[in-house]
């Protein structure tokens, strides 16, 4: 019987295959996030997501905007994708409705905006990484994959022993590397819709779980403006953060011309500073060997 999951393999390039593994961990992205991710030109890219959707192996919508006209393409991933990452992980295959119920999560989802945002600030460090050889984005988990029992330990860890669930839920997780300087980190989008009394309060669930895990990483606020930055680090000033917080507004990055490798962070109670995501390095604790995961 043929199999086409077998059929399809020999077709698949190896930024194929990392395409396909974040659709089926990270859910939804635009044709605009893959292509400077992945590829040296979107017209480059358009054509091979071409190809993979005629294989069957994306799937994409186009959302209309509210004033006329539409968005670009978003892709999701299609059932034979989901089938050909299942395998390639030798995990149990998805279910057989997987893709249609991811289809139609985020094409009537409230919080598309918000898992794109997410997206794209992994996708910017994945293709900053892209055009320079030192860096490289050595992991990306995405809220769900953040809960998974077990995901931050490492065999013989006294972590696992403990079987902590965490309160709070981040909206994402990275190891990003720069040469020999390594660091984890948490982040937490913000689109503006929530008093930041909100964000603030979340850092008691980071302590809790960096105290239950004996490591401490940074945790990274990117905000929907530089007035809401300047609000919360005056707000984290009178009520010194509980964990270590970098600060970075998407509006002033994209005035200068920055993305989320670059100098956009600054540390909560420090004298607003910026410096890159590699040197927030300084303020890791952490006595795994993390250049080993990113190898």
């Amino acid at each position: 019987m043929d199999d086409p999951v077998l059929r399809v393999q020999s077709q698949l390039t190896g930024r194929d295959r990392v395409l396909l593994g974040w659709l089926y961990d990270h859910g939804v992205l635009t044709s605009f996030q893959i292509a400077h991710a992945l590829f040296p030109s979107l017209d480059f890219c358009q054509r091979r997501l071409r190809t993979l959707y005629r294989l069957r192996l994306v799937g994409r919508f186009r959302p209309q905007r509210a004033d006329g006209g539409s968005y670009p393409y978003h892709y999701v991933i299609d059932q034979l994708g989901a089938e050909v990452v299942a395998a390639g992980r030798d995990e149990r295959p998805p279910r057989r409705d997987h893709a249609r119920v991811e289809r139609r999560r985020w094409t009537s989802s409230r919080t598309l905006e918000h898992r794109l945002g997410v997206n794209g600030f992994f996708t910017a460090l994945a293709g900053y990484a892209r055009t320079h050889p030192d860096a490289r984005l050595g992991e990306w988990l995405s809220e769900a994959g953040c809960q998974r029992s077990g995901v931050f330990t490492s065999p013989g860890d006294p972590a696992l022993v403990r079987a902590y669930q965490p309160r709070v839920r981040p909206d994402g997780y990275g190891l990003w590397a720069s040469g020999s300087t390594v660091v984890p980190f948490f982040v937490e989008y913000d689109t503006g819709g929530e008093p930041l009394s909100v964000l603030v309060r979340k850092l008691v669930g980071y302590r809790e779980w960096f105290a239950a895990m004996g490591r401490v990483w940074p945790v990274l606020f990117w905000l929907h403006s530089a007035a809401r930055e300047r609000n919360l680090r005056q707000m984290l000033a009178q009520t010194p953060p509980l964990v270590l917080v970098a600060t970075g507004a998407r509006d002033h990055a994209a005035t200068a011309g920055l993305c989320p490798a670059e100098a956009v962070w600054a540390m909560a109670g420090g004298d607003g500073q910026r410096s890159t995501l590699a040197d927030l390095a300084a303020w890791v604790i952490d006595d795994r060997d993390l250049t080993s995961e990113t190898a």
